[in-house]
């Protein structure tokens, strides 16, 4: 092994304009944002992640001392993701924005206990709410979703991906957090499910595990940046295992259902199925 060729390689990749951007910047801390995401689940659902559950008398005590907590957390971490995007101000703006974030928290739980209720009317396997709250992997995305998307709106650097990311990796789900997402949102075994950016989801939309809501294509690249690029999806909305839905002009039309494994790159009236014609099935005769 040439020791100091591969040093000498391994230096000349450090003149990218990545890693020369990487000097000076301001980061936020990956672990203190995933801390940030467990004390807010532990605030929105609490009693079912940790030990702390508020009795009647001290409720208004836990939830305020908890909020001050993930405020002070919130606040050092979009204060970093904003001086890494060049803030000039970012002490004024990361308070104006931790401000806006927790005004809109009940909102945020509200929508959370809607995508409870949907879960366990449309699965029969679904024994409890409190179930779904503690074991499901689709609410625990979309929980991440939902916060990250409060951030997003506000325009925060780096947090609402990272947020996601979190998410994704536990749990195979992809939501981007500028996706916007109706009530009673309901994702049936969840795993595989990728929902792009610019997607709109209606209300009581339901959807199983591998859909795509993506884009037709993104050869242009950054010149999409901002452009709507995923598909609208209509109120009772039902779309199968392994469906794509993709395209900024494609609109699927309230009540429709699309069947598995189908492939659509144009709008669909409401109150249309579209089911995905069989393959013949071919059976040979015993082995010998």
């Amino acid at each position: 092994m040439n020791i100091e060729s591969i040093v000498k390689r391994i230096e000349d990749n450090y003149m990218s304009e990545e890693f020369d951007a990487a000097k000076e910047a301001s980061f936020p801390s990956r672990s203190e944002v995933i801390k940030i995401i467990k004390e807010l689940r532990a605030l929105l659902f609490p009693g079912y992640f940790d030990y702390r559950f508020p009795i009647k008398e001290n409720q208004s005590y836990f939830i305020g001392n908890l909020i001050n907590e993930i405020r002070d957390l919130l606040f050092e971490q979009i204060k970093a993701a904003l001086l890494f995007a060049g803030e000039n101000d970012a002490d004024v703006r990361a308070e104006e924005i931790c401000d806006k974030f927790f005004e809109e928290l009940p909102n945020v739980q509200s929508l959370l206990l809607k995508d409870v209720q949907a879960a366990f009317d449309g699965d029969p396997a679904a024994q409890s709410k409190p179930e779904i709250i503690f074991s499901y992997p689709g609410l625990f995305a979309i929980f991440i979703y939902r916060v990250a998307h409060v951030l997003y709106e506000q325009k925060v650097p780096l947090i609402p991906r990272l947020m996601t990311e979190y998410g994704h990796s536990g749990t195979g789900v992809d939501i981007n957090a500028g996706a916007k997402i109706g009530e009673y949102f309901f994702m049936d075994h969840a795993t595989g499910i990728v929902i792009g950016e610019t997607t709109e989801i209606g209300n009581h939309v339901k959807l199983y595990q591998g859909v795509t809501l993506g884009a037709l294509s993104t050869k242009d690249g950054q010149a999409l940046s901002g452009v709507k690029r995923h598909p609208t999806i209509c109120d009772n909305v039902v779309i199968y295992s392994n469906a794509s839905v993709l395209g900024g002009d494609t609109v699927i039309g309230e009540n429709a259902v699309i069947g598995g494994s189908a492939f659509i790159t144009s709008s669909v009236p409401a109150n249309t199925t579209v089911a995905v014609k069989n393959p013949e099935h071919v059976i040979h005769g015993p082995r010998t």
